[in-house]
């Protein structure tokens, strides 16, 4: 009896996030209700609330759980040197393209800046650890260097969605790093 509830339980929440989602394609998070995620999933405002406290608190699980799993991807790859950053890049890249749909709505901007921010926190996590130690950097700027460098890779990333992905992951990952070394050697001169 237990499995069926949890499976439940399981096909519930999938079918609540899937509405959100829906509906953050063409809304605002802000001005999506309770209501209207309830209607879209086909479910009752009670049925809602015994797993969400709100529209909010569904998105933050909905985030919660992509980075979690971006986060588990990454780290089945041991990322240290500076030419296995243009690989880290591709799987970040490869992971976005899988999930393609979410991270698609999630980073157009309708639910805030939250998903883009905790993206960028991984990346930073990833990427940026090392940048101090691979390109002397002062290890007081290897934040800001980092938060700009990253940047300005979401960006790329959110512009590569946008065009369905119309070049091969490992060709933007190239360029996304050449562009970054080509930066940070520039500073150091």
């Amino acid at each position: 009896m237990n499995k069926k509830l949890d499976r439940r339980k399981k096909y519930t929440r999938m079918v609540l996030k899937d509405s959100l989602m829906a509906l953050l394609q063409t809304k605002q998070l802000s001005s999506i209700t309770v209501k209207e995620i309830c209607e879209q999933a086909d479910v009752n405002r009670s049925t809602f609330y015994a797993h969400y406290q709100d529209s909010f608190d569904l998105m933050e699980q909905i985030e919660e759980e992509i980075i979690a799993d971006l986060n588990t991807y990454l780290n089945q790859y041991n990322f240290v040197k500076e030419e296995e950053s243009v690989q880290m890049t591709e799987k970040l890249l490869e992971y976005v393209a899988s999930k393609y749909d979410t991270c698609q709505t999630l980073l157009n901007g309708n639910n805030g800046p939250s998903f883009e921010r905790r993206i960028m926190d991984v990346a930073q996590q990833f990427l940026i650890k090392n940048l101090p130690n691979q390109y002397d950097i002062d290890s007081d700027l290897s934040e800001y260097a980092g938060t700009f460098l990253i940047g300005g890779g979401i960006n790329v990333m959110k512009h590569w969605l946008a065009n369905n992905m119309d070049q091969p992951a490992e060709k933007v990952a190239r360029l996304i790093n050449s562009v970054t070394i080509q930066q940070i050697e520039g500073n150091k001169e």
